[in-house]
């Protein structure tokens, strides 16, 4: 039969199907492997050949038949599968197998205007010489099959229309390197290249979505995180718009803080009309979300937060939910709900809390985020004066609502904004932190725009990564790469370009970072601890301090060879006040483990040099970049032992991290009975945490009576996590049918780009 098969190779020419050829192609990418069958693969692929079939539909055969094989039982058919994607790809990008010279390749894609022209301009070829003698190629082989199909569909340079590659992956990794490290003086940069190259292409050290797909490219926008404040007036509204369009066209995820815009009623114009209130401005910020593709990438997505206490709060809450018509939803946002001690105590003492329009009372906006004695004596004045419009709810009524919310939807957040100023780097007195994100890791201070290229406003940007601590077997290995990060991240501030003036202003003035982790289940069950019972939090404790003491000391280093961040002096360190100095006390009685590093010779040396960045830490979501690292998502434990994600390219099955040797040390998100566990870890990760942590809560309806998670369980977990000093929470998962939908189709906190 197959004598009478011919195919069509990849230049138009016929042959005589040759299954040695195939047989020799699956046995190579065999070579090394445990329990994958060749035989097996060739059986599941021979079905489906046909007479003229392409070369290329051959391959592509075979590596659906591979991957189709991925099991518990036999989890390095997602090697077997990913080695014929490269083969595949490298043949697509190239017309062979070997790559190409470095230097050839650049040349090829500057002039094709895929590359950025300033890499021909700034190495020479000898340089490139010496890269290439370092490039390890044979590395696209420890990709698992989920990596090389996230690695085509997002981050390699690509035409999207006709579906052409330019490059493989050890490129991207080499030339991220060459663009990060540029400004770098001739006689240490290419050996900075190399260390950066070998730690990211090892996956020791993870990068975002913005600098895997961006950084070599013409664009040069590669913050994952925008924070835009809206003030109470249509210009700054209308300015705020302007922003969310420029950076969601930009790959960016937007947090927009509209927690001033005055409540439905209130007088506009001395009188002369009636405000329409913040739904129709809400409105506004979903069309210009989802107005723009961001790139082809991702789709555009949005976070907007208000507070707990503002007057249409009632309505608010239910902007998402299914009930309702289109007129009082707004449902392709999501939203994060700020709350501070007050609204926590009203709760406790079974009080009783007052709603106003921001506009009536005078100072109590500002005070919620910069002073609580202040907001707290403000707000009881207000309360007493009749003068002033206002409901008042029971407070238990308006956490219930909340709660239940936040629990059908999934996707209304939680931002404790006392914790977010009182535990920070920035002094609230000067530079208040008002908002978080798309994802709620990022906490930095922001000004509304007056118009769109107003220079005295402040859109935070924030640039990500995040250390693989799976590949990390003593904590001091941690120094080295902090250094090659904080140096390449800080670089990529003065390399991209910035849209508009007050994000210009904002980065050069803090210069922030956000360095997280993935891989965190993955170091657990190495270290034979688990979430569920306390016994990770003295390790935690350990790796944590560790995390942000050396990426601490790095910004240090690098302050002195070239200077501290210019706002520097609006930020705590200042002062000599570090994170280990603010955080909630309540945690000791969970974690008393101490300090193990030296940080009052570390504070000496800050209010000496001072920092370069003013924040340096975010725990983030990674679902895509954690898959390229064949690593467990964020900090987050796995759903099962083999993660099965759709994609456009169909199911992309990927088996936990070390999964024979670990199998049994795994704790799976729905065998744990109780968010405690995993909240205190969150709370120990947020003591060193500088900004804050993309934490969930999880809850399974067949653990309670009925089937139905009681209201009372979830404030009490609010009212833990709050207790314990945590920051924010972001998903609320619930196991049922839909729940997995809040594992994201791609990684981009449903389109946004603050997931790494």
């Amino acid at each position: 039969m197959n004598k009478n098969i011919l195919v069509t190779k990849r230049n138009g020419d016929k042959e005589q199907l040759d299954l040695d050829k195939i047989h020799k192609v699956i046995a190579w990418a065999a070579e090394g492997l445990n329990n994958v069958s060749v035989s097996e693969v060739e059986l599941k692929s021979h079905i489906q050949f046909y007479d003229a079939i392409q070369t290329t539909d051959i391959h592509e055969t075979l590596i659906k038949s591979a991957a189709d094989l991925i099991s518990e039982q036999a989890p390095d058919y997602q090697y077997l599968a990913a080695r014929l994607a490269i083969f595949h790809l490298r043949k697509k990008a190239y017309g062979q197998f070997e790559p190409p010279a470095l230097y050839d390749h650049v040349q090829k894609l500057c002039e094709a205007k895929k590359y950025d022209t300033h890499l021909l301009k700034d190495y020479s070829e000898a340089e490139f010489s010496q890269m290439d003698s370092f490039i390890d190629h044979q590395r696209d082989m420890n990709f698992s099959y989920a990596a090389v199909k996230q690695l085509e569909g997002k981050y390699l340079v690509q035409n999207r229309v006709t579906g052409t590659y330019y490059e493989s992956p050890q490129m991207l990794y080499m030339l991220i390197g060459a663009c990060l490290f540029s400004s770098y003086p001739k006689a240490t940069r290419i050996d900075y290249i190399r260390r950066f190259y070998d730690a990211v292409s090892t996956f020791k050290l993870s990068l975002p979505t913005p600098i895997m797909a961006g950084v070599r490219t013409p664009t040069r926008q590669f913050s994952s995180c925008v924070l835009i404040e809206c003030g109470d007036s249509l210009d700054s509204i209308n300015a705020t718009s302007s922003a969310i369009v420029k950076y969601v066209s930009q790959r960016a995820g937007i947090g927009i803080n509209a927690g001033g815009i005055r409540a439905i009623g209130s007088p506009i114009r001395n009188g002369e009309a009636f405000h329409t209130g913040c739904i129709p401005f809400y409105k506004h910020f979903q069309t210009a979300v989802k107005s723009c593709s961001q790139g082809g990438v991702r789709g555009g997505a949005a976070t907007l937060f208000y507070p707990l206490w503002h007057y249409e709060v009632e309505n608010l809450l239910v902007l998402k939910n299914n009930r309702g018509v289109e007129e009082n939803r707004v449902r392709h946002l999501d939203y994060g709900v700020q709350f501070n001690r007050l609204m926590y105590q009203r709760l406790i003492q079974g009080g009783n809390i007052t709603l106003f329009s921001p506009s009536d009372v005078p100072g109590l906006y500002d005070a919620f985020f910069q002073d609580q004695e202040q907001f707290e004596v403000l707000y009881e004045q207000y309360e007493k004066d009749d003068s002033i419009r206002k409901k008042t709810l029971k407070a238990v009524e308006l956490f219930s609502l909340f709660a239940s919310e936040r629990a059908s939807t999934g996707r209304i957040y939680l931002q404790n904004v006392d914790h977010c100023n009182t535990h920070s780097p920035f002094d609230p007195a000067v530079a208040p932190v008002r908002q978080s994100n798309l994802c709620l890791e990022i906490a930095l201070p922001t000004k509304p725009l007056q118009h769109v290229m107003d220079e005295d406003g402040e859109i935070a940007l924030c640039t990500l990564a995040a250390f693989n601590l799976g590949k990390v077997d003593q904590l001091d290995e941690l120094e080295a790469l902090a250094d090659l990060l904080v140096r390449a991240l800080d670089s990529l501030l003065d390399y991209q370009d910035y849209p508009l003036p007050a994000a210009y202003t904002a980065t050069m003035g803090r210069r922030p970072l956000g360095v997280g982790v993935i891989n965190f289940a993955n170091y657990l069950a190495k270290n034979n601890v688990r979430y569920s019972d306390g016994s990770a939090n003295g390790l935690t404790h350990k790796t944590f301090e560790a995390i942000q003491y050396y990426l601490l000391k790095a910004s240090n280093r690098l302050a002195r060879e070239q200077g501290t961040c210019t706002k520097f002096h609006e930020t705590t360190y200042a002062k000599g006040i570090l994170p280990v100095d603010t955080y909630k006390q309540d945690l000791d009685s969970v974690c008393p483990e101490p300090l193990h590093l030296d940080w009052e010779a570390l504070r000496s040396e800050i209010r000496e040099y001072g920092l370069r960045n003013s924040t340096l830490t975010a725990l983030m979501p990674s679902e895509t970049s954690s898959q390229i690292s064949n690593a467990t998502n964020g900090i987050e434990p796995p759903r099962g032992y083999v993660s099965v994600k759709a994609s456009k390219d169909g199911i992309l099955k990927q088996v936990v991290p070390d999964y024979e040797e670990l199998r049994g040390r795994y704790e799976l998100l729905w065998d744990i009975e109780s968010n405690d566990g995993y909240l205190q870890l969150v709370a120990i990760m947020q003591k060193f945490v500088d900004q804050t942590i993309s934490a969930n809560t999880n809850y399974d309806p067949a653990r309670f009576e009925g089937g139905k998670v009681p209201v009372k369980l979830l404030l009490k977990d609010l009212l833990t996590a709050y207790k314990l000093g945590v920051k924010t929470l972001y998903y609320h998962n619930t196991r049922d049918g839909a729940a997995d939908s809040h594992e994201e189709a791609d990684d981009g906190c449903a389109g946004g780009a603050c997931k790494i």
